[in-house]
């Protein structure tokens, strides 16, 4: 129990809810979970999905499930480490090509 209220603020974040009018979910990937806001798992299934995300090239795009990577971690809402097992996330994945299919479920 006391895992969900933090997985529904790491969705809100990552989805683009507490993100301002402004911009996308900017996100830094790192290559160490110690330092990571979440582990995001990355599924091939939409249905297993907690998200199902677009990734842009354009910081301003402002929709839930749309992500932009920053080069730079103080850049970003998110610090996201990709794992290669699904019982260690906190959240998954699934990547649309279409921008219209990005969202969250919580």
């Amino acid at each position: 129990m006391k895992k969900h209220p933090q997985k529904f603020l790491i969705v809100a974040i990552l989805s683009g809810f507490l993100v301002s009018s402004v911009s996308a979910a900017q996100i830094f990937i790192t290559n160490y979970s110690s330092e990571a806001n979440a582990k995001v798992f990355v599924t091939k299934y939409q249905s297993e999905a907690n998200c199902i995300v677009y990734e842009t090239q354009y910081s301003s795009d402002n929709e839930p499930g749309v992500w932009f990577y920053t080069k730079y971690k103080n850049d970003a809402r998110a610090v996201i480490y990709y794992t290669q097992y699904k019982s260690d996330a906190d959240l998954i994945v699934y990547f649309t090509k279409y921008k219209s299919d990005a969202r969250c479920r919580y």
